[in-house]
């Protein structure tokens, strides 16, 4: 059996336009000039006043949209302008250790899913050790001596269009998924395409078996190069059911009416890492240090939040996307791979995927 290989790019033009989670923050400054939100400092006021001269290069593994979302509160929040490029976690990979190789990264700040990645940039001298100020009491969110910093957990779940499933006859579980009633109907993401599905592949086959690949792959899903693209073509109705990242589905919904939703399985939902640190070629230091602040702030979880992500610091609110509140982190439905597992089985699950849905590039 092949299975399809979509590589058609899908715009949602809408996206481009600003998202504001959250109208209002309290903004307030120090008698130096100082940047502070909720009651945080988020910069003092010589590093805030050069920031807001600058404008923050950004690379990004991050979905377009709710990174757009992010950015519009930061910009709004601070006044502080961002520029990105976004690409997909292993496609950012090549180009930032090419340009480094070359003496030529152009990134300020770079934000990746997948640890394998962070650590190869580490080694090719990406990063440029910066420990936010306002995690010095959360040591456990700075990385590898301070290379870079944990900001947020992604969720991956199952999404379905409610346009063509109706709640009774939806998905409940990752089993209801490979059951043969969304066959042809289904999609997932190559195997390959960052820390996302290096979490999610873990999952599968640590908690739903070891032919939860094969059984997956004889529902001859469509496969697609991205999250991204597979939410816009779920959208689209070109898939009735399929792997989901929660915040896309919750932005892609709200912001453009899409019908989408996503369950939490009874297995679980697979929850996977991001990192954000200052590269070593940073050239707007100040809003690099503002930008990695902000994600770290309580203004900034909560935006997190609110878009869907689980956030890395304990005092601020697990998320609830569309109505459903997410499983607490203790709950035996969060699955989450720990830095040394993704270190330990991430190629040998890749090279399995590959194998299980004769998948070549």
């Amino acid at each position: 059996m092949t299975s399809t290989v979509h590589t058609k790019r899908y715009l949602a033009p809408a996206l481009s336009a600003a998202l504001l989670l959250s109208a209002y923050a309290t903004v307030a400054h120090g008698a130096d000039g100082a940047l502070v939100i909720e009651g945080e400092t988020i910069a003092d006021g010589a590093t805030y006043q050069q920031a807001r001269q600058e404008t923050l290069r950004l690379y990004t593994g991050y979905v377009q949209s709710a990174e757009k979302a992010l950015i519009d509160n930061f910009t709004k929040d601070t006044g502080v302008k961002v520029s990105m490029i976004r690409l997909t976690p292993n496609q950012l990979s090549e180009r930032v250790l090419s340009e480094q190789g070359a003496g030529k990264l152009g990134a300020d700040v770079i934000r990746t899913s997948d640890y394998p990645i962070a650590q190869a940039m580490k080694k090719a001298g990406v990063w440029q050790k910066y420990l936010p100020p306002v995690i010095a009491g959360t040591p456990e969110l700075s990385l590898d001596q301070g290379q870079f910093n944990l900001t947020f957990d992604s969720v991956y779940s199952i999404g379905y269009n409610t346009q063509l499933v109706d709640k009774a006859s939806a998905p409940k579980s990752w089993a209801d998924m490979v059951s043969g009633k969304w066959k042809n109907k289904i999609g997932i993401v190559q195997g390959g395409s960052g820390g996302s599905t290096a979490a999610l592949n873990r999952f599968m086959l640590s908690k739903l078996g070891d032919d939860y690949f094969k059984k997956y792959a004889s529902q001859d899903p469509v496969i697609y190069n991205s999250l991204g693209q597979e939410a816009i073509a779920l959208a689209r109705g070109e898939v009735s059911v399929g792997t989901v990242k929660v915040s896309d589905i919750g932005v892609l919904a709200t912001k453009d009416n899409a019908p989408l939703t996503f369950i939490v399985p009874t297995e679980g939902v697979a929850v996977y890492d991001y990192y954000l640190g200052m590269t070593s070629a940073a050239k707007n230091v100040a809003a690099a240090k503002v930008f990695i602040n902000y994600n770290l702030s309580k203004r900034g979880q909560e935006v997190f939040s609110k878009l869907g992500e689980y956030p890395a610091r304990s005092d601020v609110a697990s998320p609830t996307v569309l109505g459903v509140t997410l499983p607490p982190i203790k709950s035996a439905q969060y699955f989450r791979m720990s830095t040394e597992d993704s270190m330990k089985y991430s190629k040998d699950d890749l090279k399995k995927w590959n194998a299980d849905f004769n998948f070549t590039k």
